[in-house]
């Protein structure tokens, strides 16, 4: 479960102080750990070439998900949506991840647990689709706080 805070000037947890409201969106305790490593707290250089590389990488891997969903390949799917899940989970990006997640165990012909096989190629490939839609959605938001955090949207 996502930490949240309800003030900014909650310091109840070492570093939170001051730190926006990410909803269920970004995990605040995961994302301080990529915080901590800035040298400069206004500047914030490292944690934010971290994040919008992040941004780059993720783009060109939505885009290689599409192709692969026009190309019907599972298996390229199932690589893609764990990378993504990796570096995602990495920020702290609860709903990116646990999509990708998902993506993930459909490429690999398994239900979205990843605990039961599937054997229906093309209901894999359904279910892919749908995942994208809030997958995409779920990014978006993500990007939106961040770039706010880092005052460049």
């Amino acid at each position: 479960m996502a930490a949240r805070h309800d003030s900014q000037d909650d310091p109840s947890e070492a570093g939170s102080a001051g730190l926006p409201e990410f909803g269920d969106h970004i995990d605040l305790m995961t994302f301080e750990q990529i915080l901590e490593m800035d040298d400069d707290e206004e500047e914030r250089d490292f944690s934010k070439s971290i994040v919008f590389g992040f941004f780059e990488q993720a783009e060109n891997t939505f885009k290689n998900m599409d192709a692969s969903l026009d190309n019907k390949d599972l298996a390229q799917l199932s690589s893609l949506g764990h990378f993504l899940k990796g570096s995602s989970a990495t920020l702290g990006l609860t709903k990116v991840k646990d999509s990708c997640e998902k993506i993930q165990h459909f490429g690999a012909s398994k239900d979205e647990t990843g605990t039961t096989d599937v054997t229906d190629k093309e209901l894999c490939l359904e279910r892919i689709k749908k995942t994208m839609g809030p997958l995409k959605r779920d990014y978006n938001e993500a990007e939106i706080i961040l770039k706010r955090f880092y005052h460049d949207a």
